[in-house]
């Protein structure tokens, strides 16, 4: 049933928006607000979108949170979102600003090594909490206040802590103070590069892009694993929510990467037409190629009817 409620809301899509909105006839991008770590397989994709039917895309990056949040507070409205965790949305943009949004990729933590880093002990995933410590290295994260990535470490950390040590947490966020922290995941990057941070907590499609080593955390704490789900739901990271003042939890789970076009979308058709190629098998084996491990679509909201009749009455504008 869900797969044929795809097929019908991207074939809908494709229909009304073969000929693309005026603006994006003048030449205006369609513009896509995309979490750090999706930005790389992105503009791969969205450069072979543009290939083919010459609509120009522009991408942003930034921590998905705060992607989130300038949409709400600034009114920043991209035509596409693209965050690391689907529960951006049902828990910062739906309703109001987003009322579906399709899964379309997964993801793990692990632990990235600047190349700087020379030790003689192993390390893996057996070890890395206690060679961490040792060496009284230099731990980066990002800011779980505007990264999915900032949260999903700390996660990481908890289930450690239950998994392995109980000290775990307390005595790895003490290598990785505030001199540590980014706004973005992509952003520890360079530091790791150039010996700033000797390890930091990211994702291994960043990590794999950038052409670094890191460790596998292992299962029972990456949050890569659909069957541990129940496991990492034990944890949990509070952050700043969606109105000033207001906090949200948010619960450890499988990582996932999910996308949207806003209501409000300057560029509506452009961005039906481009989520509707991303969404693709064509679209999904470009991403592949790029290092994103892509899984067939799932759209979430029961009422995906409402996305055809947005996009008709869209076409239908003069």
């Amino acid at each position: 049933m869900r797969t044929s409620m795809i097929a019908l809301v991207l074939g809908a899509a494709s229909v009304v928006v073969a000929g693309c909105d005026s603006k994006a006839l003048l030449g205006e991008p369609v513009l896509v607000a995309a979490a750090g770590s999706l930005a790389a397989p992105l503009h791969v994709a969205t450069d072979s979108f543009t290939a083919r039917t010459g609509i120009p895309v522009a991408i942003h990056a930034a921590g998905s949170v705060e992607l989130a949040r300038r949409l709400i507070d600034l009114q920043e409205i991209p035509d596409v979102i693209a965050v690391a965790d689907e529960e951006v949305f049902p828990k910062m943009l739906r309703p109001g600003h987003v009322g579906w949004w399709a899964t379309f990729a997964r993801g793990r933590m692990v632990l990235a090594i600047s190349p700087k880093r020379r030790r003689a002990t192993p390390i893996d995933s057996t070890n890395w909490w206690k060679v961490i410590q040792a060496d009284s290295a230099e731990l980066g994260r990002s800011d779980p206040a505007l990264d999915p990535a900032g949260y999903r470490a700390i996660m990481v950390l908890r289930l450690a802590a239950r998994t392995y040590d109980p000290t775990i947490e307390r005595a790895l966020l003490a290598r990785s103070p505030a001199r540590n922290v980014r706004p973005k995941s992509a952003d520890l990057v360079a530091l790791l590069q150039t010996g700033a941070l000797d390890y930091a907590f990211i994702y291994e499609t960043s990590a794999r892009a950038a052409g670094l080593r890191w460790v596998p955390l292992g299962a029972d704490v990456d949050l890569s694993d659909e069957n541990r789900a129940a496991i990492y739901g034990d944890v949990g990271v509070t952050i700043p929510g969606k109105t000033p003042g207001s906090e949200v939890e948010i619960r450890g789970a499988p990582i996932h990467y999910a996308l949207s076009v806003p209501g409000a979308a300057a560029h509506f058709q452009g961005a039906m037409k481009l989520v509707s190629y991303l969404l693709s098998e064509e679209g999904r084996r470009v991403l592949a190629r790029a290092g994103l491990d892509t899984i067939t679509p799932r759209i979430e909201n029961p009422r995906l009817m409402r996305i055809a009749d947005s996009v008709a009455r869209v076409g239908a504008r003069p």
